[in-house]
C-alpha cells in the first residue's frame, strides 16, 4: 500500500511567482548557483557548457531582437534535436518572443499550415531542412534564419551566435512562452500554448518524481518539437543543472543503445515503440554497455506489462511508465521513489486526476472511466491558438477532460484502457484494445500488436488482430493457435480475436503511437 499522504503531497501544485522567464529559470539560475563550467549539452559531436550555451543564447537573442522581433511575436522552429535548437528555443524566449514547434517530418502542406495558422513573423531552420520555407519566406516579414547551409539572403545563423549578449526580459508567469504542435492525426494540428510557469510547475514535479543526481546525463530519443521530449531533454536538466544528451536525426533501436553506451546515460527516455524494437534485436545485452543507466521513461502511448518486465530482466533497469498530453506534459507517472506496478502509468505528479463517470462522480476503484485531470494546475496550457471552442470544451466544468479511459486501483495508481473513441462494441461486449494488446504481447514471438473493429452485420464488430512478429518468428496457423490459447487464458472468451494477420510494422504518428485508424480501411 503507498502512503496516502505522500500521494497528496506528490499531487501538490508547485508554488508559483509572479514573474518567470523560462530562459532564466534554465541557464541564468544555474550559472548563478556555479554551474557555469559544468557540460550543458554533449552529442557526438561536441559539447556546450552552461556557459558556452548562455553566451551563444545570449547572442542569438539580440541578432533576432536586431532584426526587429519582438515580445510575443511567434517564430517557427525547424530543427531536429541539435545544440541549435536549444540556442534558439531559449534565445526567442529570452527576448520574450514565442518559439513555435513543429516536427521536422512534416511536409510542405503542413509547414504552411502551422506558418500561417501561428502567425509566425520569422523562421529558424536546417539548412537541410529549409526548403519548405523557402518557398513560403515572402510571408516571413522578419525573414528565415539557416543554420548549416544559409543561402545568399538568409539569416546565417552562425554569424548571429559571435555578437554581444542581453538579458533575459521580465515576463509575467502567464505570459505565453511557447507553442507546440500536435500531430493532427485526428484532423488540423492543433497550436497548444504554453506559459512561462510551465517550467516550475512540470520541472518541480519531474524533480521530485526522479531527483536529479550529481553527473546525471539524460537522453530523451524523440523530437524536441514535442512537449514531453522537451521537457525532458532540455529544460529539465538544464534547470537541475544536469547535462542533455543529444542524439541527432531519426532515432532507431540501434542508434538508441548506441548512444547510451558512448554518452554515459543515466536517465534515457523514448516511446514504447522503440523499447519494444530494440528487445526485438537479438544480444543487445551483449552488444551494449548499458550500465550507466540508473532508470528509464517512456510515454506516448502504453507500455504494456511485458515489454517492461524483459527490459527488466535484461538491461536490469526499471522503465518508469507515464502519461501526459500536450497541453500540460507528463502528469501521471511511476519512478524510482515508487514501487513499480508493470502496465500501471502511476501516481498524479503536481496535478489532481480522477476517473469519473458522465456526470463527473468518481467512480469506484478498479472500475473504468473517463480520466480527467484538474484544470487549475499551473502546468495548464494557455489554450488553442485561435479556437477558444475547443479550450473551452476540453476544459469544461474545472476538468482538463483527456478522452482517455483508465481505472485507478486500491493504492492511487492509474491504469489506462485506452482511447474512449479506440473502444468499441463486438457482439454486446465492451472491447478495449489495450487489454487484448498487451495479452498479445506476453507472447515471446509478438513484438508489437493492433486490435481494430471490423464491422459485422451480425456482431456489429467483429475483434481483428494485426501483429507485429519478432525477428526470426515465421509461423503463422501455428502461432495464431499459440496467440488464442494464450489470450484465452488471460482474458474473457469473447474477447479474444476473431481474425488475426501478421503485418511488418505499425503505423505510427510521428510520437510514435499507433495509427489504428489507417489500418481499419484495408480490411475486407
Amino acid at each position: 500500500m503507498v502512503n496516502a499522504g505522500l500521494l497528496r503531497a506528490w499531487s501538490a501544485y508547485a508554488t508559483i511567482p509572479p514573474r518567470v522567464n523560462m530562459a532564466r529559470e534554465t541557464l541564468d539560475l544555474p550559472i548563478a548557483a556555479g554551474h557555469g563550467e559544468r557540460v550543458a549539452f554533449v552529442s557526438a559531436a561536441g559539447q556546450l557548457t552552461y556557459a558556452q550555451l548562455d553566451a551563444q543564447v545570449g547572442a542569438f537573442a539580440a541578432g533576432c531582437a536586431a532584426r526587429g522581433i519582438v515580445r510575443g511575436e511567434r517564430v517557427l522552429i525547424r530543427m531536429w534535436n541539435c545544440f541549435e535548437f536549444a540556442v534558439a528555443f531559449l534565445g526567442l524566449i529570452r527576448i520574450g518572443a514565442v518559439p513555435v514547434t513543429q516536427n521536422s517530418a512534416a511536409g510542405p502542406v503542413d509547414v504552411e499550415y502551422v506558418l500561417t495558422h501561428s502567425d509566425a513573423v520569422a523562421a529558424v531552420a536546417l539548412g537541410e531542412l529549409a526548403q519548405p520555407l523557402r518557398a513560403l519566406a515572402g510571408r516571413l516579414s522578419k525573414g528565415l534564419i539557416v543554420a548549416r547551409g544559409a543561402q545568399p539572403g538568409e539569416g546565417v545563423f552562425e554569424d548571429m551566435l559571435g555578437g554581444a549578449s542581453i538579458a533575459a526580459v521580465d515576463t509575467a508567469a502567464d505570459d505565453p512562452a511557447f507553442m507546440c504542435y500536435t500531430s493532427g492525426t485526428t484532423g488540423r494540428p492543433k497550436g497548444i500554448v504554453h506559459a512561462q510557469r510551465w517550467i516550475i510547475a512540470r520541472g518541480d514535479a519531474n524533480r521530485e518524481r526522479v531527483p536529479p543526481l550529481a553527473g546525471d546525463v539524460v537522453l530523451a530519443a524523440g523530437e524536441w518539437s514535442f512537449v514531453s521530449l522537451l521537457g525532458h531533454n532540455v529544460l529539465f536538466p538544464l534547470r537541475n543543472g544536469v547535462t542533455a544528451a543529444v542524439m541527432e536525426g531519426r532515432a532507431s533501436p540501434e542508434k538508441f543503445l548506441q548512444t547510451i553506451q558512448d554518452l554515459r546515460v543515466t536517465v534515457a527516455h523514448a516511446v514504447p515503440t522503440l523499447y519494444r524494437r530494440a528487445l526485438a534485436l537479438d544480444g543487445i545485452e551483449r552488444d551494449y554497455d548499458l550500465d550507466s543507466l540508473r532508470g528509464c521513461n517512456a510515454s506516448g502511448e502504453a507500455l504494456g506489462a511485458a515489454p517492461l518486465l524483459q527490459w527488466k530482466a535484461r538491461m536490469g533497469v526499471d522503465i518508469w511508465e507515464h502519461y501526459g498530453v500536450s497541453e500540460m506534459q507528463l502528469v501521471i507517472s511511476q519512478g524510482p521513489r515508487l514501487p513499480i506496478k508493470p502496465g500501471s502509468i502511476g501516481v498524479p505528479w503536481g496535478v489532481v486526476a480522477a476517473v469519473v463517470d458522465d456526470t463527473l462522480s468518481e467512480v469506484p476503484a478498479g472500475q473504468v472511466g473517463q480520466l480527467v485531470i484538474r484544470a487549475d494546475n499551473p502546468s495548464m496550457f494557455l489554450g488553442y491558438h485561435k479556437d477558444p471552442q475547443k479550450t473551452a470544451e476540453v476544459t469544461r466544468d474545472g476538468w482538463f477532460h483527456t478522452g482517455d479511459l483508465a481505472s485507478r486501483d486500491a493504492d492511487g495508481y492509474f491504469w489506462i484502457a485506452g482511447r474512449s473513441d479506440d473502444c468499441f462494441k463486438s457482439r454486446g461486449i465492451f472491447i478495449v484494445p489495450i487489454e487484448i494488446e498487451n495479452a498479445l504481447m506476453e507472447h515471446a514471438g509478438v513484438a508489437e500488436a493492433c486490435v481494430v473493429p471490423v464491422p459485422d452485420a451480425q456482431d456489429g464488430n467483429r475483434v481483428h488482430a494485426f501483429v507485429v512478429r519478432r525477428a526470426g518468428e515465421t509461423r503463422r496457423e501455428t502461432l495464431v493457435d499459440e496467440l488464442r490459447a494464450l489470450l484465452k487464458g488471460r482474458i474473457a472468451a469473447n474477447k479474444v480475436p476473431h481474425s488475426f494477420e501478421f503485418i511488418d510494422v505499425l503505423p505510427k504518428s510521428p510520437v510514435g503511437k499507433v495509427l489504428r485508424r489507417s489500418l481499419m480501411p484495408d480490411l475486407s
